[in-house]
């Protein structure tokens, strides 16, 4: 059974959310209604969807809605521009910014929503330097646009902690992060057991 401890709307047709958007997956819960996403994962480049993927597992995992779009900070500034603007009224809670190189989307993105954004440095394939100068990018970012930063190439952590954020406010959320937690334990334990 799903419990809904969502904001919902109206079922419309998928143009009128916004042709430029696909919204992956749009949880249906009746013919009725149907529940926005709360996190949105968006990437500079298809080259970053590889690492960015492990963010989506996470989030299904927990059964947690989520849009994915892939927007550059440099090749379409205006698209970065609407989603950040518009993110909060299309019910968004988090943002995961992935991004390598210079990596300004996350930090681009932080300076025009209010809402927490968490930065995900990617170490691309032409990157000889492992990905340090995306990370080194996304964590200085200037007093008042924090952007909370994660380990290279660990959208994984990312997920998690987007779902922490949420579960300041659900319950759900929370119960679910502790019976993760407490399978994680069980699972080390049975390790260093088995060991003997």
């Amino acid at each position: 059974m799903y419990i809904i401890e969502r904001q919902i709307m109206d079922t419309q047709p998928q143009e009128s959310l916004s042709p430029k958007y696909y919204i992956s997956p749009i949880i249906t819960v009746s013919p009725i209604i149907t529940v926005c996403p709360e996190v949105g994962i968006i990437m500079g480049s298809r080259n970053d969807l590889p690492h960015m993927n492990d963010a989506k597992v996470i989030l299904e995992r927990f059964s947690i809605p989520y849009e994915i779009k892939i927007i550059s900070a440099h090749r379409t500034p205006e698209d970065m521009y609407e989603y950040a603007k518009t993110a909060e009224e299309r019910g968004l809670k988090v943002i995961i910014a992935g991004a390598g190189g210079s990596a300004h989307l996350p930090g681009m993105t932080a300076s025009m929503t209010v809402l927490p954004i968490i930065g995900v440095p990617v170490a691309s394939a032409n990157n000889h330097i492992g990905g340090i100068d995306s990370l080194l990018s996304i964590v200085q970012m200037p007093r008042g646009t924090p952007v909370a930063t994660v380990g290279i190439n660990h959208s994984d952590n990312a997920a998690f902690l987007a779902i922490k954020i949420l579960a300041l406010n659900n319950p759900i959320y929370q119960e679910k992060l502790k019976k993760y937690t407490e399978e994680r334990k069980k699972e080390v334990r049975e390790e260093s057991n088995n060991l003997k």
